[in-house]
């Protein structure tokens, strides 16, 4: 018990230190409950908003939104802190579980989703969509399909995205190429790529774990039958021994061979703005939220175009399905005034809060009408019309899958890339990860 409550003041103490650079708070003095949310001297609401935004413009739209909603409701004072990713995907981890959890947390959906959930902590959230239809009406079905698990809804989705293949229109428009639909015919583009002088066809920020899973998911998906797919993913039953996950990454092996010597040297960032948009590169995987960085980083007469991953002529999954996922946010059951917290998460995510995301961060809302023509570029236009057309989401591989299994694809799909690993050796280890589990 006194290990527990040393642990509890550690967590309390940690998540004070970013609050001054990231938060929003009246400065009102507060009675502190066992969750952090309090009711002060005077009778007002304390509501503490756990995020992974620190860095601007989300930040300072949060602050601003934040400092709005006090203004309009003087008796609500909201505590904000935020670290960035990686960082809070481990804190957030850590402080779940305990007293110590925030009022409100941003949340990917996904078996991350399902991980908070089974802290025991996180509230269910059917009443909030059943009593205000108007409010919940205006919420993207595919995106609050995320959150719900055995009928039970989790989660407010804020932000909806996607990844496809982007491409240089003028390059396949003077090459006479057409956008491929099935991998034989996308080898075959990378081909007309490398014999039309581009020594690199695709490129990748390899050196960013996350770019190769992104990758290696998609594939899975579309070459596992989907039934399989999801016993293999599951910790509890994952095996990994369909020949289909070996001809994957057979299939990596040969894409990597078109990314050039430096895509397992560089990073994302590097790689869209280094070589995609030079026009170096044609052909990239990105997310729609990253159009808004690219657009920075484009000359004015570039033109860029999207296709979704092409389907595996022997593959069994469904090739209409779009990589993709939501991110929202989830609600303590622990809080103490959850009236209020489902006030602000409504306020937040609304139409306003949803046209802010857009103008000033270039996310695409998961709010209907927050997204048109006077806030949105055409290309998120486009992106959106891909969602929506998308036969279903496909998760985040680092959000499907158990990080047993996903961290040793990811060394593996590196070591693949880089010659020292063979797709036979490399899937064995995956196997041997996934044995583990259980």
């Amino acid at each position: 018990m006194k290990m527990k409550r040393a642990f509890a003041a550690l967590m309390a103490a940690v998540m004070g230190l970013s609050l001054a650079a990231c938060g929003s708070s009246s400065g009102t003095d507060t009675t502190t409950a066992a969750n952090g949310a309090a009711a002060t001297d005077d009778g007002k609401v304390v509501i503490n908003f756990f995020h992974r935004w620190p860095n601007d413009p989300k930040n300072s739209m949060f602050k601003e939104l934040v400092q709005e909603y006090m203004d309009e409701n003087p008796n609500v004072t909201i505590n904000m802190d935020c670290i960035l990713n990686d960082q809070y995907k481990e804190k957030i981890r850590m402080i779940v579980s305990t007293d110590e959890v925030p009022d409100i947390f941003s949340s990917w959906s996904g078996t991350f989703a399902q991980e908070m959930i089974a802290s025991g902590n996180v509230a269910s959230l059917n009443d909030m969509y059943e009593s205000d239809k108007d409010w919940s009406s205006q919420i993207a079905p595919a995106s609050v399909e995320k959150f719900t698990f055995d009928g039970q809804i989790y989660g407010v989705p804020w932000s909806q995205d996607g990844k496809v293949f982007y491409y240089n229109k003028k390059v396949f428009e003077e090459n006479n190429i057409s956008i491929p639909t099935t991998w034989n015919e996308f080898i075959a583009v990378l081909d007309q790529l490398k014999a039309a002088g581009y020594e690199t066809p695709i490129i990748a920020g390899l050196s960013d774990g996350f770019e190769s899973l992104h990758y290696l998911g998609t594939m899975n998906q579309r070459m596992i039958d989907p039934e399989t797919l999801a016993k293999d993913y599951d910790p509890a039953t994952g095996e990994f021994t369909d020949p289909g996950y070996t001809e994957v990454l057979k299939k990596w092996q040969q894409l990597t061979s078109y990314m050039g010597e430096t895509s397992t040297a560089i990073n994302h960032e590097t790689a869209r703005n280094t070589y995609f948009a030079t026009g170096e590169a044609p052909i990239m995987y990105m997310q729609f939220a990253e159009i808004p960085m690219l657009e920075k980083s484009l000359p004015d007469d570039f033109e860029y175009g999207f296709f979704n991953f092409p389907a595996f002529e022997d593959g069994k999954g469904d090739p209409k399905e779009l990589t993709g996922a939501p991110e929202g946010f989830m609600i303590s059951n622990k809080a103490k005034n959850p009236e209020e917290c489902q006030k602000f998460l409504k306020w937040l995510v609304s139409k306003k809060g949803g046209e802010a995301l857009t103008t000033q961060c270039g996310d695409l809302s998961s709010v209907a009408g927050a997204v048109d023509e006077t806030n949105a570029l055409p290309s998120q236009l486009e992106a959106m019309d891909i969602i929506k057309n998308a036969s279903k989401l496909t998760p985040w591989f680092d959000n499907a899958c158990d990080p047993g299994v996903y961290t040793v694809y990811q060394q593996v799909a590196q070591a693949i890339a880089t010659g020292d690993e063979t797709p036979e050796s490399g899937m064995q280890e995956v196997q041997q990860a996934a044995a583990s589990l259980h």
